[in-house]
């Protein structure tokens, strides 16, 4: 591989080598056809209440459970009212689990669980879980993305997901002002009756300040249901960094400010599994998780507990993630996963190995374009795949054209 522009960067090319040559001695040629290929592992991350759950009661309970393990950690935090607040909580003396510090559950929120634990014989297992409370009866709130005051890349699009249909999406759309410092032309597009994201005509320029005028509250949204958020917040656009994958090619140029950062082998989609085409972008960034096939159609092919350095840039699944299972001398010469995008790393994801340096490296908006896949063109509302839209297209989703 080659790593441009500095000592350090340039340093990942043997480490990569290193790599490869760890992950041959655990694959056997029949499991070298796909870099997933991996037995299943039971379920040891119990979480209450379950993924995706929605209206869930303030008296629900909430708690990690691992009968058959310790938890090493638990993070959870609610997002209610613009505002993102961890959870307090304590994990048991006994490692088997956790719960709030605090109840009941706050009403019309969101929250979001990872933990990690691991398993009698030492295997690392990760899971991320998210559910919404109760939004009381004839009332609807937006969920929103990204984090207020965090920092972004510049393609970060802004992201809401409302609780219930939305019908009179013209009030809607006008009760949400999202405005920019260096101003930017922005419009809205709705994807649906619940959702509806807004970007600007082109990139965000770097060091933007975008801020985010809430005023849905009495806002009626459809027949006998009115908003109930007035919240002003925003969030800060960093350096610029674009990555462009190169699926036939089996690389990745990392463009920092316009200028070359690195190159880095990968592995995509293998065949019949090929990667998404065209611009996707860093949604959500996990340390480490687990990928489960069953989760996007691909039955029992394969479900890795310990996926290190992970990225997600599709809402169907495709992530961009550390792989230190891949056959030998896969990485920079053929693809072997069921769609994502693999870079070279170590079991419990080292951060010097490349897919270390470039999670160390990446923010939440940063951009991933992917050429050279025979795959479609990944879909607009697939993930935050808006930028392949032209601006007409998008401006023609806006209810307020």
């Amino acid at each position: 591989m080659t790593l441009a522009l500095s000592r350090a960067v340039r340093g990942l090319v043997a480490l990569a080598a290193l790599v490869g040559l760890a992950g041959c001695a655990t694959v056997t040629p029949e499991a070298a056809l796909m870099d997933d290929a991996r037995p299943a592992v039971r379920e040891l991350i119990h979480i209450s209440p379950p993924d995706r759950a929605r209206d869930v009661v303030s008296t629900e309970p909430f708690e990690v459970r691992v009968p058959r393990g310790r938890l090493e950690r638990v993070t959870a935090a609610a997002s209610h009212g613009g505002e993102r607040l961890a959870v307090p909580g304590r994990i048991s003396a006994d490692g088997h689990s956790w719960r709030p510090a605090t109840s009941p559950l706050t009403l019309a929120a969101r929250y979001t669980v990872d933990a990690v634990a691991v398993d009698a014989s030492g295997r690392r297992t990760a899971r991320h879980t998210s559910f919404t409370t109760y939004v009381p009866e004839h009332r609807f709130i937006g969920y929103f993305s990204p984090e207020p005051e965090s920092v972004v890349g510049t393609g970060m699009i802004v992201s809401f997901g409302f609780s219930r249909p939305i019908t009179d999406r013209a009030a809607v759309e006008r009760a949400i002002r999202v405005t920019a410092s260096p101003p930017a032309e922005i419009a809205g597009h709705w994807f649906g009756a619940t959702r509806l994201d807004f970007r600007p005509r082109t990139y965000w320029r770097p060091g933007t300040r975008v801020t985010l005028d809430l005023r849905l509250r009495d806002v009626r949204g459809a027949r006998g249901v009115y908003g109930i958020q007035r919240k002003t917040v925003g969030f800060t656009v960093g350096r610029s960094q674009v990555s462009r994958v190169d699926a036939a090619g089996h690389t990745m140029r990392v463009v920092r400010d316009g200028r070359m950062l690195a190159t880095v082998p990968i592995t995509a989609g293998g065949q019949g599994n090929d990667t998404y085409r065209g611009k996707m972008v860093i949604s959500q960034k996990f340390a480490m998780t687990r990928m489960n096939g069953d989760t996007v159609g691909f039955g029992g092919e394969y479900d890795i507990s310990d996926v290190p350095h992970a990225m997600r840039l599709t809402g169907s699944g495709t992530f961009l993630h550390g792989n230190y299972w891949a056959p030998p001398g896969a990485f920079g010469s053929r693809n072997t996963s069921h769609g994502c995008i693999g870079l070279p790393d170590v079991q419990g994801g080292g951060p010097s190995t490349p897919a270390g340096w470039f999670y160390d490296s990446s923010l939440v908006g940063d951009v991933v374009e992917v050429v050279g896949s025979p795959e479609r063109v990944v879909a607009p509302d697939n993930g935050l795949g808006g930028w392949n839209m032209t601006w007409e297209e998008w401006k023609a989703g806006s209810a307020l054209s």
